[in-house]
């Protein structure tokens, strides 16, 4: 196995995260975001008020997005595996 070959599955295993991560990490920042608006709007300095909505809104998002995100790290693993002779010999 040669170090590019190493640094080329590194850097498809850190894009493969990024993919999985994006979805889920938007979803809570936009909705940080509108809450964090309302409750400058209406002073109402409350934790647990903005952590409801972003707890439903990502549980949204898993389901929305949660079998792109499972077809992306099965095919990932596919590959994976399917390059193992390839890596050794």
């Amino acid at each position: 196995m040669t170090p590019e070959s190493v640094i080329d599955l590194g850097h498809s295993a850190l894009l493969v995260t990024a993919m999985l991560a994006a979805p889920l990490l938007l979803t809570a920042l936009i909705a940080g975001l509108i809450m964090g608006m309302l409750q400058a709007a209406t002073q109402i300095n409350e934790a647990t008020l903005s952590f409801i909505p972003k707890l439903l809104m990502l549980v949204l998002a898993l389901f929305v997005a949660g079998p792109w995100m499972l077809r992306l790290l099965v095919q990932f693993t596919h590959d994976l595996y399917a390059n193992i002779p390839a890596a050794i010999g």
